[in-house]
């Protein structure tokens, strides 16, 4: 029996691809939760045409996990619910093929829905496209795209038990210097990345510019300009994955945790966020080069407003909060300005064309889907409220502007903030909202209740 599929997903795209690739002999079937983890199964050849079909049944507490893959049951989709089954069903135009895998394997991924057809909520995909279906409603599509910073780490760590850059994966050679931009310094990574974007390009993800970000070992992909934001998040999370996969075949580990050493700034994930009308035109293009309209503007407005509420969407983990630090690339005030890379919303110098927002809060811990539903319902807040951004931050913005929103200092405060925020529950939907931060809250619990190394360091021969 064939069900409609409510994700718009075909028997026929599934048939038209095991045709065309004989030799696939397994799928990877991924869905990704509140963190961002890809969570599914791996399924063999002959079911794949089940899924399209009818869905795959998955207990409703996947999308209840904490950063360990352990239910929270104050997420209220566990024992209240009898950890039910939904459906999961194929996003359409996703699945694809694997790079260097062996035996050769596909990956499709996978949204939830409820039984009856309607999104399941605590989806964070869905919570995206909810705010997506609103601006098409008005006749409006947002576009963007993220950035990609990461480091390459040797797969154990120092004496010290710090981290070590990897080793180049072509000849072995040690780099610990920053070597920001050295292109010598990506070479010796080459094999590695030249599997990457085999991989990317089998995805269909355009990963373009390769950099040696600023720290040793540190590194960005940027990824092609999307015309749907939802792809651009897809873009990030699958190629999030094929970096790991990737490095770990070369026997090194990639870490996407947002400040993995003290010393060096840690890793963002920078959202570039534009908006079409019905024709194609970006309404954030000013008539006059540098007298920004009142569109950009207000968008700029209600994202300084609400970023406070925002933080633990951005900045989820206790590692997240560590790269807050001044004077380390990553910014510490709801500022604006031109061409100036220290302040939290950027409008990034170049073609006119391509006006838009570089919204650089965000770890790359996030979890994109819920970055961008929030920085859209920010962008929506200002429109609506017509809210002025204040004075452009023309110098250092590291420093806190005087007129500036107050934003939490700290994760506690952060997740606070979260619960209480209408903004916030109104951005990801009352169950997305309910989920993450019940989640988030737990996590904060066990890493209050863990001593760590440093309490051992700093207090066991000294109080």
């Amino acid at each position: 029996m064939t069900l409609t599929s409510p994700s718009g997903s075909t028997v026929a795209e599934a048939e038209a691809f095991l045709a065309a690739h004989p030799e696939i002999e397994a799928f990877d079937i991924v869905l990704h939760d509140a963190n961002g983890i890809g969570r599914g199964k791996i399924i063999r050849r002959h079911e794949l045409l089940s899924f399209y079909k009818g869905g795959r049944h998955l207990p409703i507490s996947i999308l209840g996990l904490d950063i360990c893959g352990e239910d929270v049951h104050e997420t209220g989709l566990i024992w209240d619910q009898g950890d039910g089954d939904r459906r999961a069903w194929p996003v359409p135009g996703s699945l694809v093929a694997l790079h260097g895998v062996s035996p050769p394997r596909g990956e499709v991924l996978m949204s939830v829905y409820d039984l009856d057809g309607q999104r399941m909520t605590s989806d964070p995909r869905h919570a995206l496209q909810r705010q997506v279906d609103l601006f098409a409603a008005e006749g409006l599509y947002p576009a963007g795209a993220f950035e990609l910073e990461f480091f390459l780490l040797e797969n154990e760590r120092g004496p010290d038990g710090k981290m070590v850059p990897a080793r180049d994966v072509l000849d072995g050679r040690r780099n610990r210097k920053t070597d920001v931009y050295s292109v010598d310094q990506l070479h010796g990574m080459l094999p590695l990345f030249n599997d990457v974007y085999a991989g990317a390009k089998l995805a269909g993800i355009k990963a373009e510019t390769l950099i040696s970000e600023f720290a040793p070992g540190q590194y960005e992909l940027t990824l092609h300009y999307r015309e749907n934001v939802m792809q651009a998040a897809d873009d990030l999370l699958r190629l999030k994955r094929i970096v790991r996969m990737h490095a770990r075949a070369h026997g090194v580990t990639a870490c996407f945790m947002a400040k993995p050493n003290e010393d060096y700034a840690g890793s963002g994930m920078h959202f570039h966020v534009s908006m079409m009308d019905k024709t194609g035109r970006n309404i954030f293009v000013e008539k006059v080069e540098g007298q920004y309209n009142d569109v950009i503007l207000n968008a700029m407005g209600g994202l300084r407003v609400t970023m406070g509420e925002s933080m633990l969407i951005f900045a989820p983990h206790s590692n997240s909060w560590r790269r807050f630090v001044g004077q380390s690339y990553a910014p510490i005030s709801p500022t604006w300005g031109v061409n100036n890379r220290s302040v939290a919303l950027r409008i990034p110098a170049g073609d006119i064309k391509a006006r838009r927002i570089e919204h650089r809060p965000a770890g790359v811990d996030a979890n994109p889907y819920l970055v961008a539903a929030t920085v859209l319902a920010g962008i929506r807040h200002g429109w609506q409220n017509k809210i002025d951004p204040g004075p452009e931050t023309t110098g250092n913005g590291y420093q806190d502007a005087p007129d500036a929103p107050a934003i939490p200092v700290d994760w506690r405060s952060a997740i606070e903030a979260a619960k209480g925020s209408a903004f916030l529950k109104d951005a990801l939907g009352e169950n997305m909202h309910r989920t993450f931060t019940a989640i988030l809250s737990a996590e904060y619990a066990r890493v209050a209740r863990t001593v760590s190394e440093v309490d051992f360091d700093l207090y066991l021969y000294t109080v």
